[in-house]
Parts: structure tokens; sequence; C-alpha cells
């Protein structure tokens, strides 16, 4: 079993910056990447940005050159810090562990909520 513990969520004015942190613990020998995901009012989950075991990232066109994902390997930890956030950002955030088995655990979310 695998154990997601995000924080780091909300409020926040637009323009300002919030960082999410995502600590995996349990079974976790083979994680390979690690990843943020977001569920807007009335939207589907959609992917932020995913980060792998190397550091290769890949992000949402949405959030370029405003989010950056990093991860501590060590700490088993993931980081997605956020800047320049807008009302659209609102969201629950979502960690995920991938394993290159296609196994994936998800965190209980953590809300983002960003004023106008």
């Amino acid at each position: 079993q695998v154990q997601l513990v995000e924080s780091g969520g909300g409020l926040v004015q637009a323009g300002g910056s919030l960082r999410l942190s995502c600590a995996a613990s349990g079974s976790i020998l083979r994680l390979n990447a690690m990843g943020w995901y977001r569920q807007g009012p009335g939207k589907q989950r959609e992917l932020v940005a995913v980060i792998t075991r190397g550091g290769s990232t890949n992000y949402a066109d949405s959030v370029k050159d405003r989010f950056t994902i990093s991860r501590d390997n060590a700490k088993n930890t993931v980081y997605l810090q956020m800047n320049d956030l807008k009302p659209e950002d609102t969201a629950v955030y979502y960690c995920k562990a991938i394993f290159p088995n296609g196994l994936n655990y998800w965190g209980q979310g953590t809300q983002v909520t960003v004023s106008s």
C-alpha cells in the first residue's frame, strides 16, 4: 500500500503564490513518476504537472511559466510551486503516485481557492 499526504492548499488572492507538498510512504520502492492533478467546480480532473524519478517534467499549457513541479527523492516528496495564481486555478489539487506496472495511487486532495 502507498499513502500520500498533501499539504499547502488555501485561499489566496489573484497574483499570489502557494506551494503544495505531497509526501509518499509505504511500498514506494518502485515509485516512478509523481504528479499533480486538479478538479475544478463542475470540471473533470486534469493533469497539472508530472515529474519522473529522473527529473523530466511535463506541464499543462495553462500553467506553463507559472507553476513548477519538483521532487526530493530522498524524502519521497513532490512539490508544486504555484505563482501568479488566477481565479481559474481554483480547484481541488490531487497528488498521484505512478508505478511502472501501471498501478496508481491518489492523495486525498487539497483545496486551492484563488479570489479575484
